[in-house]
């Protein structure tokens, strides 16, 4: 950034990503003012190296990730702030998109198009393209959603970066699978929070819409065995978080129940 040009914050939530963070880090360090870190207590050298890339790290307690996203929103100083994972890297195109976008600030926000890795393969169709708000002006917009399918929200008017945000979502397919169990877990709780009651067919129709849409409607079919696979794994993740939103809702109520009347087991 050149001297008098409008200034950015670079906003990264961390919790044991010390393979991926300075991948990510280095890769806007010339262009960001600075750079804001919220870790949730990584037991790795998570910290240890944001702070080599130049970030200004702050330790804290995991509060879900919307929380833990504002929280690193609020510690941003700077004109713009461009929120990033761990897991994603900017690339040329899109960095000379943001210093370019933001002299000329005509949007309070801008959606950049996120590209993914997955079992060695670019997916080109069933994640893609992926538009998600992710640069907007300080104070005009904040994290909102049900954990942990968190998303940047503003009022203003909202245009779109070119250029792919480069997302190397897992390291392996038992990654993958180790990661669907906790999304699946925390989007149950979230639910149940919501007041959201499950039905059959939530357990039926959900999960086959999630392989469809994926499979059929985004063209999955066309990465082959990975856009199969991303499609499979939509389905399973709808359907776990909607068997675990149903075993809170009555398997607890009825071993309650059970108590309540005396019943041996």
């Amino acid at each position: 950034m050149t001297l008098g040009s409008p200034t950015l914050s670079v906003s990264v939530i961390s919790f044991n990503e010390e393979s991926n963070i300075e991948r990510c880090l280095e890769a806007v360090r010339d262009i960001a003012t600075e750079i804001i870190v919220v870790d949730s207590m990584s037991t790795d050298r998570t910290a240890e190296i944001a702070k080599a890339c130049g970030a200004r790290v702050f330790i804290e307690q995991w509060k879900g990730h919307v929380a833990q996203k504002n929280s690193a929103f609020e510690k941003c100083t700077c004109e713009w702030i461009l929120a990033l994972d761990c897991d994603e890297v900017v690339s040329p195109e899109l960095k000379r998109s943001i210093v370019c976008t933001i002299e000329r600030g005509e949007c309070t926000g801008y959606q950049v198009n996120r590209k993914t890795i997955y079992l060695g393969k670019w997916i080109n169709h069933a994640w893609y393209p992926d538009w998600n708000l992710r640069l907007i002006r300080r104070n005009s917009g904040s994290w909102t959603g049900l954990d942990p399918h968190d998303s940047l929200v503003t009022a203003g008017k909202v245009g779109r970066l070119t250029g792919d945000l480069y997302h190397f979502s897992f390291q392996d397919f038992q990654d993958c699978l180790q990661r669907t169990v906790r999304y699946a877990v925390s989007a149950s709780q979230s639910y149940q929070r919501d007041g959201r009651r499950v039905r059959f067919h939530n357990l039926l129709i959900n999960p086959l819409h999630g392989f469809i849409k994926h499979y059929f409607v985004k063209k999955g079919f066309l990465d082959g065995l990975p856009g199969f696979v991303i499609s499979v794994m939509s389905a399973i993740t709808i359907f776990m978080k909607y068997v675990l939103l149903w075993e809170r809702q009555h398997v607890d109520k009825t071993q309650e129940a059970a108590l309540g009347n005396g019943k041996e087991p």
